[in-house]
């Protein structure tokens, strides 16, 4: 199974669509809210959400969405990453619920080579999550620093396997 992508096999216009989708639940949104010290009563507060809110339901923390289509990108587009240089921009277009199930998909942009290291390149994309029902809710573009093949023969010279270079040697 591949794991990311070299510079050379990212084609300008590519859609990678990202399986499987995942159900978010209560308990993930609380647990992550919880983690990263978001209290806000939208989020853990059922009542708050019931009463005080226009959704009147509690709405899944935006960020737990961007981290959860940036790992479903993972495999597709940087499981190779020399570096995640930048997030250009992030939008949260509709809000997700509990029970909803994301799904992702992410286009390439644009891709150029290091200025400064032959090496690698640097690949722009576009990430997009929908709900269940089709319905976009949250796009965010960023810029990932990838190797070209000729870092993976340079690895392999080195007794490296670039595919699984921490994969212990059995005995």
């Amino acid at each position: 199974m591949q794991f990311g992508r070299y510079y050379e096999e990212f084609e300008v216009g590519a859609v990678y669509r990202h399986w499987p989708g995942k159900t978010v639940t209560e308990y993930d949104d609380h647990l992550f809210c919880l983690l990263t010290m978001n209290h806000h009563p939208l989020h853990m507060d059922a009542h708050y959400a019931a009463t005080a809110s226009q959704f009147k339901r509690n709405v899944v923390v935006g960020n737990y969405i961007y981290s959860l289509l940036l790992g479903m990108s993972v495999p597709d587009v940087s499981g190779k990453a020399i570096a995640n240089l930048e997030v250009e921009s992030l939008r949260h277009v509709a809000p997700t619920f509990h029970g909803d199930t994301i799904y992702g998909e992410t286009t390439v942009l644009d891709k150029r080579e290091s200025g400064s290291k032959p090496d690698r390149g640097v690949v722009s994309v576009e990430t997009r999550g929908y709900n269940q029902d089709g319905t976009m809710v949250c796009v965010f573009r960023r810029k990932v620093m990838v190797p070209k093949r000729e870092y993976a023969a340079d690895a392999v010279a080195e007794g490296v396997d670039p595919e699984r270079p921490s994969f212990p040697s059995p005995r």
